[in-house]
């Protein structure tokens, strides 16, 4: 960074934009497979906050690589530039006061790690959505697993790439064994738990 840029600080802070909205700002990082529900879940207990009055916006892994992620790959190097990028975005949203989701497959633990180290102890909530491999490969509803397996998709996490599983998640969401409807509420309720106590 270049010694001549200095770090503004603004007249508004996270706590005054937090009190205005009447709930705390945090980070809700969803890992897991592709195909596991991750995108799913997150948009259905964002849409159950947002009912509740809750200042909430989604990242979607995927849609950020149609725009300020369009320019990385799969490799690991770009998947932990994707992490960072993500989880700096999530930050400047979490600082505005917002509950901000963040669904992306994140497969390593550094990254995550990483992320996790931009944030205040309370404002990173790791939820880690299980499934199993053959659940996630029965569903592949983008056709991903298929094209992995016959060779079309290089680096391609639970097949030629490794998926590292979250060892201390705040929240496990196991959709192979319960439907989505019990797993949206299931972290509704957390999330819910969490966020009030702001007067």
């Amino acid at each position: 960074m270049n010694k001549h840029i200095k770090w503004h600080k603004p007249l508004l802070s996270k706590e005054d934009r937090q009190k205005r909205n009447g709930h705390k700002s945090l980070i809700v990082w969803l890992t897991g497979l592709s195909g596991s529900g991750k995108s799913t879940i997150a948009n259905l207990v964002e849409h159950q906050l947002f009912k509740e009055g809750i200042h909430t916006f989604l990242l979607d892994g995927d849609n950020l690589r149609h725009g300020i992620n369009h320019n990385l790959g799969f490799s690991e190097e770009d998947r932990k530039e994707n992490i960072r990028r993500i989880s700096e975005i999530g930050k400047l949203f979490v600082d505005s006061g917002i509950v901000v989701f963040a669904a992306a497959i994140s497969p390593y633990k550094e990254d995550r790690e990483a992320a996790r180290q931009r944030f205040k102890e309370e404002e990173f909530i790791e939820v880690y959505v299980k499934c199993t491999l053959e659940e996630c490969e029965r569903r592949d509803p983008k056709g991903l697993y298929e094209k992995a397996r016959n060779g079309e998709i290089k680096n391609f996490t639970g097949i030629s790439q490794l998926y590292e599983e979250p060892s201390d998640p705040e929240i496990t969401i196991n959709t192979t064994e319960q439907p989505i409807e019990k797993s949206v509420h299931q972290l509704t309720q957390y999330l819910l738990s969490k966020l009030k106590g702001i007067e």
